[in-house]
């Protein structure tokens, strides 16, 4: 679904032989997804905060931990220095050059990763139990103490150029450019998060390190820790990995955004498929309103095989193989999305059907068995889609703490869900999906009228 960039941030991981080991224990016994996760605040001496989930049934330790900022802190001109420097962090970091410490990562047994989103630096390792202090040193080192060598900085630089200029062949590349600009105009939001192969080019080493003091800092620090590991380690392992970090970042103040709406953006290619993409208003994470909004959006398009889009769209007439919608949530900007592409000549005609579900939606809302067949669903799913393994727990937590919700959150969840009415289902359906979506179309053109006004 295009909402954000079609090509992701290139994501630094190093997995050696010894690492693969790790991963084949990973495969042979995962986290009991139905078990309730007992979540321990832990608190260091020096003040670090971390969400510890203690599980002994395998002897591993998943950490993964994020810093404010991510993309949108790319300074002008310089587009792409957050995706950059993720794949960086492991390649050189104190007194260890890149191959040297790789093969010390690989010698320890664990598995190191970063990237960048809109909004966030992300970091990840998984290590077994038995070498944790010194896979934790290569972190810290990582972390604290990047060498952003120039060998390393240009092959880096060079394989996301590559990806750039592969990509720059595919129009979904550039209908997302001008989707990203139309609903976005100048906010960061706008911008590619690979940069351009020109802007990538003006960065220096300099420029990564002035990145790397300005955001890896502990105020806006968020860590979450599952395995096997007591509380009281857990304490010391943290002041040893964050401790050496600045107090506070230094970041550049983004301004909230809403998508400009009610436009039409095509982008006529000799495609075998038409895409669509349309983006509605959304809802902030901490209103009244989310959660109806995500209940009655799982009844539109975020069911997969029971949503009405799905219905409509797939089983009734054969137009697509998916169609989905979503609640879309970043730090400044908020929509709902669907999504979906069918085959060329049928563009039209799928809009079209689409915009009668939404309008159904908007003045119906949803019914009282729709509605109690989705929170069954949304209950019963969450921890098989969320909990199913350390590392999954893990990126769970850490987006919990980056959204502000509290670690009792899976206790009340349900509540929340289960407090949703018909009424409110029905309340935000309308304020939402009244309004005229901003629609994107991408493929061969057709006639007048394509675009379902």
């Amino acid at each position: 679904m295009i909402f954000g960039s079609i090509m992701r941030n290139h994501a630094a991981t190093h997995i050696g032989s010894a690492a693969k080991a790790l991963s084949l224990l990973l495969l042979i016994v995962s986290f009991p997804a139905q078990a309730a996760v007992k979540i321990q605040e832990v608190t260091s001496p020096g003040g670090i905060t971390a969400w510890l989930v203690e599980d002994y049934s395998v002897p591993i330790v998943s950490l993964r931990f994020s810093f404010a900022g991510g993309e949108t802190q790319d300074p002008p001109g310089k587009e792409g220095m957050a995706n950059l420097i993720t794949g960086l962090f492991d390649e050189g970091a104190g007194d260890l050059d890149s191959d040297a410490f790789q093969t010390r990562l690989d010698d320890a047994g664990a598995e190191m990763r970063f990237n960048a989103s809109r909004d966030n630096i992300y970091g990840a390792m998984r290590m077994l139990a038995d070498q944790k202090d010194e896979a934790l040193e290569l972190m810290r080192l990582a972390i604290t103490q990047p060498r952003f060598d120039q060998a390393p900085v240009d092959r880096i630089r060079n394989q996301i150029i590559s990806g750039i200029q592969s990509q720059a062949k595919d129009p979904q590349t550039e209908a997302t450019r001008r989707w990203l600009k139309a609903i976005y105009g100048d906010h960061p939001y706008s911008r590619p998060d690979e940069g351009t192969e020109e802007s990538l080019k003006t960065i220096t080493a300099d420029d990564l390190r002035a990145f790397h003091k300005a955001l890896l800092a502990r105020e806006q620090l968020h860590v979450a820790v599952v395995g096997a590991i007591d509380a009281e380690t857990l304490k010391r392992d943290l002041d040893k990995l964050f401790g050496g970090l600045p107090e506070k970042p230094a970041l550049t103040p983004v301004a909230d955004i809403a998508p400009k709406l009610g436009q039409v953006v095509r982008y006529d290619y000799p495609l075998p498929q038409t895409g669509l993409h349309l983006t509605y208003p959304g809802v902030a994470r901490k209103d009244a309103d989310f959660f109806p909004a995500v209940v009655m959006n799982h009844i539109l398009g975020g069911g997969s095989f029971t949503s009405r889009l799905f219905k409509e769209v797939r089983e009734k007439r054969g137009l697509t193989y998916g169609i989905d919608s979503s609640i879309v949530n970043y730090e400044h900007a908020n929509a709902l999305t669907v999504g979906t592409s069918t085959r060329a000549g049928k563009g039209s005609e799928t809009l079209g059907i689409i915009r009668e579900v939404v309008k159904e939606m908007a003045e119906n809302g949803p019914t009282e068995q729709e509605l109690a067949a989705a929170k069954k669903y949304m209950i019963g799913a969450y921890a098989i889609n969320n909990l199913d393994s350390s590392s999954s727990i893990a990126s769970t937590l850490v987006e919990l703490q980056n959204v502000g919700l509290g670690a009792d959150y899976f206790e009340r969840r349900a509540d929340f869900i289960n407090a949703v009415t018909v009424d409110q289902a029905k309340a935000v359906a309308k304020k939402l999906l009244s309004v005229e979506p901003a629609v994107l179309i991408v493929g061969p053109a057709e006639d007048k009228g394509e675009a379902g006004n």
